[in-house]
């Protein structure tokens, strides 16, 4: 088989490592992908992923048997749609789908029509009755962008004056343009979080191991949101108790909601939880694979990845199997990120030490130079959290990362 994949990142670089360990595919095409992926054997496509009409002609042209979307924003944009109107198999929902995660509004309502258990919730356009509503209920409070802020459009505000700071920079400052317009205000709920997701055919669920990831740019969870420091998995201080009841109460639920809602979700769901005391709540749904967990699910999968794909895009039941082995994935960032930061710098040599995926990297002259903010992620497995943690931060410490900073507790709440 021929596949295409569609987005850049470090999440698109495992999807495309892992389909190619598949005997039944000989190629696997990422558009535009990125200069790291090459190390891997992956086809890079200079085609945006916002260019719909090029990617289905290239898709046309090559006979790609079928296409995998890895980003939110081609899937809100309709990418889904385009394809299936060309004729062409596509792997991921709908843009009426997709607005699981691009309105949280949305998102909320579908949980409270399917009493689907999350924070109790108010959604404001208007940003004196949102300072209101903070002031009437009091901190801490989470204060969310309704629409896409690349996973940094959520405030947990511990006192009155961060929520009324972070009201001002979505609603009147527009941080996040149109998608600060409207915001979601939610009760703080306590507890651990996890990531738990699924792959969807309509009202049937086929869970994947959980992960836990690290939001925060720095140790002991402090400094701005992220799109991600770090990932591991499994998440043993979750117990199995609380995944079956979050599948049974949470992920059914919301798939049997779509299909009843008119927008059945074919595709990714991923479910961010928390394990309060009353069981497993909802934080936010995505419509696709989440990154860095992707780096760290991906691995522990032991069935064919490409055969799943094809059963779900086919009819068939897939068949999915793990590893029990240990999962730990390090972000590298460059310097001053999620802020200002740097790019252009020389991206380190891991040689074939390691299991890289790489993000935020071009190439010149041959060389990998830094693009983005978040660099690349090192990861590794081994028997336990602790002995995996061990091995990635042994090849972090032998790597010049003048340039760059990373977290030095991710999987430290495992142990």
């Amino acid at each position: 088989m021929k596949l295409l994949i569609i987005g850049s990142g470090g999440r698109e670089h495992a999807i495309a490592k892992k389909l190619l360990e598949s005997p039944k595919v000989s190629t696997v095409f990422c558009a535009r992908g990125n200069a790291g992926m090459k190390k891997d054997g992956i086809s890079l496509v200079d085609i945006p992923e916002n260019n719909h009409q090029a990617l289905i002609s290239f898709a046309q042209e090559k006979d790609i048997d079928w296409t995998f979307v890895g980003p939110e924003i081609p899937l809100l944009d309709g990418i889904v749609d385009a394809f299936q109107a060309a004729g062409l198999k596509i792997f991921g929902p709908t843009k009426a789908a997709a607005i699981i995660e691009g309105s949280k509004e949305f998102a909320k309502k579908l949980m409270k029509d399917n009493a689907i258990p999350t924070a109790d919730y108010a959604v404001f356009t208007d940003y004196q009755a949102a300072c209101a509503y903070v002031e009437e209920k009091g901190v801490p409070i989470v204060i969310k962008a309704d629409g896409l802020a690349a996973g940094k459009g959520v405030t947990v505000a511990l006192t009155l004056a961060d929520a009324v700071q972070a009201l001002t920079e979505m609603m009147t400052d527009h941080r996040f343009g149109k998608s600060g317009e409207k915001v979601v205000i939610e009760e703080f709920l306590s507890g651990e979080e996890f990531s738990l997701l699924a792959f969807v055919k309509n009202e049937k669920v086929y869970p994947m191991v959980i992960a836990q990831d690290h939001k925060r740019a720095y140790d002991n969870d402090q400094g701005p949101n992220t799109g991600g420091m770090g990932a591991y998995s499994p998440v043993p201080q979750i117990p199995a108790e609380m995944i079956d009841r979050a599948v049974e109460k949470i992920l059914k639920p919301a798939a049997t909601g779509m299909v009843k809602n008119g927008t059945p979700f074919n595709g990714v769901l991923y479910a961010g939880l928390i394990a309060t005391e009353d069981g497993p709540k909802v934080i936010e749904f995505n419509a696709r694979f989440g990154d860095p967990e992707t780096q760290v699910v991906l691995p522990r999968l032991t069935s064919d990845l490409a055969q799943i794909i094809e059963d779900l895009l086919t009819d068939h039941e897939p068949e999915l199997t793990w590893n029990d082995q240990a999962s730990v994935g390090v972000v590298l960032a460059a310097n001053g990120y999620p802020d200002d930061y740097q790019t252009g710098m020389d991206v380190p040599d891991f040689a074939d030490q390691a299991e890289i995926y790489y993000a935020g990297v071009t190439e010149k002259n041959g060389t990998l130079q830094s693009s983005g903010g978040r660099v690349l992620l090192v990861g590794a497995q081994a028997a336990t959290i602790e002995s995996a943690q061990k091995k990635v931060y042994q090849i972090l410490e032998n790597i010049d990362t003048t340039d760059y900073f990373y977290r030095q507790d991710i999987g430290e709440k495992a142990q």
